[in-house]
């Protein structure tokens, strides 16, 4: 107790000295908790972003080799030669693609047009539609009375719109057994449908192979199980309006349902998939991989990561920013601290070779010193806190706005800036769009994790000012430090 008390008076008493070194102490932690704030959220954006584009794999259809297989069926494209077919990627393919070690996860999506059966859809009065071109035949061709107008969709697979809040479960839970369905508010309200209630949709597959007459009748039972409620555009990205256009007539099931009346041999089910690498590092092993299980050669095996650049880029600007400034205060505030402290304790001998005169054990008079360092970090530990947390904020969003024009300007110098004659980077259509618009803004918290490294960084100035201490006392006997003060 003695020992804490004294050490809380000397605090006190040395209060000039202790002033100064508190002032180095906390511009240290403040800066510190800044840099640990835009870091660790910088890091939490930066690893969620190279989880969604740089590990996305895409299968991209190169337009050279293409041209390439027409030129040499003999026509060029470019004179008018038609070009050839592009190879299609059945269901199994997507599957088996799937199933590759170096994958850390693989979605799947099944679509097919559908008449639901003694129901009335959406936008009924302005009839439906074929789906796919191989169904309606070719333009100004006759319709084929046996071929099915579609008046809906039933789609299986990942729904993102449940995601990004433009669809949400009114009744009921999303499909996640064999033929079980969900329908929009919309049609269930035109049918008075309700969850458990059990619909008929059927189909029609084409084999492109045969006769146009060549159809196959497909048919699913599905039981409702969730209702949803729909503020999608009702078209959809279709420039068509009629009702198989229209998203409040699309049927939510699961990949595995749709996928029941599959047959590689006929068209009508349209099958993709979504794949993530374990790491960008393995694209070219996958990619491998893929061609090994009839990948054509007319696809390019590819990933986002050009997004990932645009978008992520200044972020990453401000986190090694951020790092090397805090790195530096580090250095520079532990140099000082510990010139510091050596003058400190130099002026303060008398006083411990007085202690030590009457008995104190040098590991006491240490003690006490090192109580001292944390009686003072503790005081700079909460207002550095504080005033990090205060300015953290107006500090990120000015390195932030530096970070993005210096994208912006590359950006253009590379020929991709609005007016330099390339395509806008996230536009619909463009090598790596995404979507995704750049990061311009960082909102930026102080979290648990941040503040245990502020404490460790907090312990680490309170060990240097004490650590200097006890080594200089360490050096003396009682006696010499009295005979040098006399």
């Amino acid at each position: 107790m003695y020992i804490l008390r004294n050490a809380a008076l000397n605090v006190w008493r040395n209060r000039g000295r202790n002033m100064l070194l508190g002032v180095i102490m906390l511009v240290v932690i403040a800066t510190s908790v800044i840099a640990m704030m835009i870091t660790s959220t910088s890091s939490g954006i930066i690893a969620d972003y190279k989880d969604r584009f740089s590990s996305e794999v895409t299968f991209e259809p190169d337009i050279e080799q293409i041209r390439a297989e027409a030129s040499a069926e003999g026509g060029d494209p470019e004179d008018g030669a038609p070009m050839t077919a592009m190879p299609s990627i059945d269901a199994d393919q997507y599957l088996a693609f799937g199933e590759s070690e170096l994958l850390s996860y693989a979605s799947y999506t099944a679509t097919t047009g559908i008449v639901l059966d003694d129901l009335t859809v959406v936008d009924e009065e302005l009839g439906g539609g074929t789906g796919m071109m191989a169904m309606g035949g070719p333009p100004g061709e006759e319709a084929d009375p046996d071929r099915l107008e579609y008046m809906a969709s039933l789609n299986g697979g990942t729904f993102t719109e449940f995601d990004d809040g433009t669809r949400a479960v009114a009744e009921g839970e999303m499909p996640d057994g064999l033929d079980e369905a969900m329908v929009s508010s919309s049609l269930a309200e035109l049918n008075d449908l309700t969850v458990g209630d059990t619909i008929t949709a059927t189909g029609q597959l084409q084999n492109p192979d045969q006769d146009q007459d060549s159809l196959e009748e497909i048919s699913y039972e599905l039981v409702v199980v969730g209702i949803y409620d729909d503020l999608t555009e009702s078209s959809g990205d279709s420039p068509m309006q009629n009702a198989y256009t229209n998203t409040r007539n699309q049927v939510l099931t699961t990949y595995e349902t749709v996928l029941q009346n599959y047959d590689s041999q006929f068209q009508g089910i349209q099958v993709s998939g979504s794949y993530f690498l374990t790491s960008p590092d393995v694209l070219e092993e996958f990619e491998g991989e893929v061609r090994a299980k009839g990948l054509s050669d007319s696809y390019n095996v590819t990933t986002d990561e050009a997004a990932y650049e645009r978008i992520v880029g200044p972020v990453e600007g401000l986190s090694s920013i951020s790092k090397a400034f805090m790195i530096v205060v580090l250095v520079l505030g532990g140099a000082i601290i510990a010139l510091l402290s050596s003058i400190a304790i130099r002026e303060r001998k008398y006083e411990i070779g007085v202690l030590r005169a009457m008995g104190m054990k040098k590991s006491l008079v240490s003690l006490g010193l090192w109580i001292e360092s944390l009686m003072l970090t503790a005081v700079c530990l909460a207002a550095g806190l504080g005033i990090g947390a205060l300015i953290a904020q107006p500090v990120t969003d000015y390195l932030l706005e530096g970070q993005v024009a210096a994208a912006e300007k590359s950006a253009q110098a590379d020929g991709m800036g609005p007016g330099m004659g390339g395509m806008p980077a996230g536009m619909a259509g463009a090598p790596g769009a995404t979507g995704a618009e750049p990061l311009t803004a960082l909102a930026v918290g102080l979290t648990a994790g941040s503040i245990g490294q502020i404490v460790v960084v907090a312990l680490l100035l309170a060990t240097i000012a004490g650590g200097i201490a006890i080594a200089c006392i360490t050096k003396y006997e009682p006696m010499k430090i009295l005979a040098e003060r006399n």
